[in-house]
């Protein structure tokens, strides 16, 4: 394990690739960001709108993906307020046993600021035994739900007859995941490569689930795309300030609830991720221990670039958060997939990188490495 020269990049995390001189792929790509023509870039927008202009009959022009967070909310307001173009948001539904009033509220705060939302809802049984199936497979129950997230857009533009799909940021620049690098800085098209949906389906039927079982799950396939004229368009690469902070400040101004439980329940340092359930700082946690960061190193990450906080500075952060939990989080996350709060750790210490931590008698997990340096 070797940590990014600039930030607090692992070469841990899955996909990503340093360069000869041992720097990451997000930092590689900021840095580049800072002779970037954004006027130019504006325009190559608005001649992608212009070429997948709604057809005869339509009312919107395109589609975003919502859960009502920080991106979302400013994606929205950004394409309608500032392009004059009318978005259909698409927002998949959590089951009432994993979905928070905090995230109900924000999204009713999309459709109160104006805009057109479709709800996604998958059959709450057939999601709780996937989540059951992945934390039992893979240590990890949200490898399902990533599937229904991602699955979800995209099958709705089909069926709304929309070729235009608007997405956050690009996780090849701006997180390092290489494989879902398109043509260009802006093309989503390779999202279907990225970690979670690269897995597609087959682990689903090993475990008894029928295809019509799965409907929810399934991510359009290649030729569907083709013969759609689908397009995903990841918008953060037009925006200049698009940044976690700079996002959740700007929707804050316009209506975004966010986290009041803190940093040391949820790994969080501004309470602005993950604001639609609890089950995610869970499995944040859980990433922790097996790739050695979690969300407070992804936090820093962008501090560091920003020139906001040095990387020392960052380093004490991480050293003290990156592992944060809480416990009546994780007593909800194993009712929910019925065990014992003993099996959850059972199986997480099973899935633990015995390389970069060390399992003690006492049953505490530490550190092999050390923040900033690595093994």
């Amino acid at each position: 394990m070797r940590y990014c020269k600039h930030c607090l990049q692992p070469d841990t995390r899955p996909n990503t690739v340093f360069s000869l001189d041992g720097i990451c792929p997000a930092c590689i790509y900021y840095e580049a960001l800072q002779h970037v023509d954004w006027q130019e870039r504006f325009e190559i927008l608005q001649d992608l709108l212009s070429s997948h202009s709604r057809k005869k009959g339509q009312y919107h022009d395109c589609i975003i993906g919502v859960s009502g967070g920080k991106d979302s909310t400013r994606q929205a307001l950004f394409l309608r307020d500032k392009l004059g173009i009318n978005p259909l948001l698409v927002s998949l539904s959590y089951p009432p046993e994993q979905v928070t009033v905090r995230g109900m509220e924000n999204l009713s705060n999309l459709i109160n600021l104006g805009f057109d939302v479709v709800v996604s809802a998958p059959a709450p049984l057939t999601w709780r035994k996937l989540k059951q199936e992945g934390f039992q497979k893979f240590t990890n129950s949200f490898r399902s739900t990533e599937m229904a997230l991602f699955a979800s857009v995209p099958q709705i533009a089909i069926k709304y007859g929309i070729n235009l799909i608007f997405w956050g940021e690009n996780p090849g620049l701006q997180l390092g995941d290489m494989k879902t690098l398109g043509r260009t800085g802006y093309d989503g098209n390779s999202l279907r490569y990225m970690n979670t949906l690269s897995s597609g389906l087959d682990w689903m039927l090993e475990c008894g689930f029928k295809k019509s079982d799965l409907v929810s799950y399934v991510f359009p396939e290649i030729n569907e795309f083709e013969e759609n004229n689908l397009q995903v368009v990841y918008l953060g690469w037009f925006l200049g300030d698009w940044s976690l902070v700079n996002n959740a400040a700007y929707s804050c101004c316009n209506g975004l609830e966010i986290r009041s439980d803190g940093v040391e329940k949820t790994g969080d340092l501004y309470g602005v991720t993950a604001l639609d359930e609890d089950f995610t700082p869970i499995n944040q946690l859980i990433k922790y221990y097996k790739f050695g960061f979690g969300r407070v190193t992804d936090y820093v990450n962008e501090e560091i670039r920003l020139g906001r906080l040095s990387r020392d500075q960052c380093i004490k952060i991480v050293e003290i958060y990156d592992d944060a939990n809480d416990e009546q989080y994780i007593k909800d996350y194993c009712h929910y997939l019925q065990i014992s709060i003993e099996e959850f750790w059972e199986k997480v210490k099973s899935a633990t990188n015995k390389k970069l931590f060390a399992i003690k008698n006492d049953g505490t997990i530490s550190r092999k490495f050390k923040v900033g340096i690595g093994l």
